[in-house]
C-alpha cells in the first residue's frame, strides 16, 4: 500500500491555510474568496492545503452547468503540497475532499477551476482527478507591472483587493486608464488559462462542450512547473 492511503484530510482554520498558502503556492498569494479549507496531514504535520470557496465573478460562471442555482457550485481557489508527501497524493486528496464536500454540503453539485498556464501548469492534476477540461483561452488576466510584480487584473475590479482600493484612492475607475497612467511598460503574460470542472452530482448536464486533452498540444498550452511541454 502506498503511503499516500495514510494521509489525512482535516478542515483546518483559514489562518493556518494561508500561511501554508502564502509559503508553497508558487503565486505566493491567497484568494480571499475561500471558505473553507482542508490540511492535508501525514505522520502528524501538515504537507497541503486545498481551499475552496466562490468564484470571484459568479455570473460568469454559473451557465457553465445547466439549471444550477447561485448556491450549488464551488471553485478550487488554491492548491498546494510540499515535497514531503508521496506520488498520487494530490490525486488523492482532491478526491477526499470531494466526497467529503458531497456529504456534508450536499447542495453543492460541481466544481470549477483553473490552471494558469503562464506560470505554473496545465492541469495535470485535474485531468488525473477526473476533471472535465472545458476552456482553454489566452491569458488575459495576469499581467506583469513594470515593477517585476504579478497581478490577475481581477485585483483591480473586485472591490476589495489592496489594489482596487489603492485605484480608487487615486480616482481611477478604468483600470485600464489606471495602468496605461501609472504602470506603464505593463504587459500581459504570454500563455493560457485552462478551465475545468468536476461533476460531483453526475446527472447534471454541461453546457459547454468536453475539450479533448490533445487540444493542449495543438495550441501549444502545455505547461508543467512553469515550463513549457507537450503531454
Amino acid at each position: 500500500m502506498g503511503r499516500d492511503k495514510e494521509i489525512l484530510l482535516k478542515v483546518i482554520p483559514s489562518k493556518i491555510a494561508n500561511e501554508f498558502i502564502k509559503k508553497y503556492h508558487y503565486s505566493g498569494k491567497v484568494v480571499q474568496n475561500s471558505s473553507l479549507h482542508f490540511g492535508c496531514f501525514l505522520d502528524g504535520k501538515l504537507h497541503g492545503v486545498m481551499q475552496y470557496g466562490s468564484s470571484m465573478v459568479k455570473k460568469n460562471i454559473i451557465h457553465l452547468v445547466n439549471k444550477t442555482n447561485w448556491n450549488e457550485f464551488i471553485e478550487l481557489n488554491r492548491m498546494a503540497f510540499d515535497d514531503y508527501l508521496p506520488k498520487y497524493s494530490e490525486s488523492r486528496c482532491l478526491s477526499i475532499s470531494f466526497k467529503l464536500i458531497k456529504k456534508n454540503a450536499p447542495h453543492i453539485k460541481w466544481i470549477v477551476s483553473f490552471s494558469d498556464g503562464t506560470q505554473c501548469g496545465d492541469g495535470t492534476i485535474y485531468r488525473a482527478s477526473g476533471f472535465k477540461l472545458t476552456g482553454i483561452k489566452k491569458n488575459k488576466s495576469n499581467l506583469i507591472l513594470p515593477s517585476g510584480e504579478i497581478i490577475n487584473t481581477l485585483n483591480f475590479t473586485d472591490g476589495k483587493s489592496t489594489w482596487c482600493k489603492k485605484i480608487r484612492s487615486l480616482g481611477y475607475t478604468s483600470k485600464t486608464k489606471y495602468l496605461n497612467e501609472k504602470q506603464k511598460g505593463w504587459k500581459y503574460l504570454k500563455g493560457y488559462q485552462l478551465r475545468y470542472i468536476y461533476l460531483i452530482d453526475k446527472s447534471c448536464k454541461l453546457n459547454v462542450p468536453i475539450i479533448p486533452f490533445s487540444k493542449i498540444d495543438e495550441l501549444g498550452a502545455g505547461m508543467y512547473k512553469g515550463e513549457k511541454r507537450n503531454i
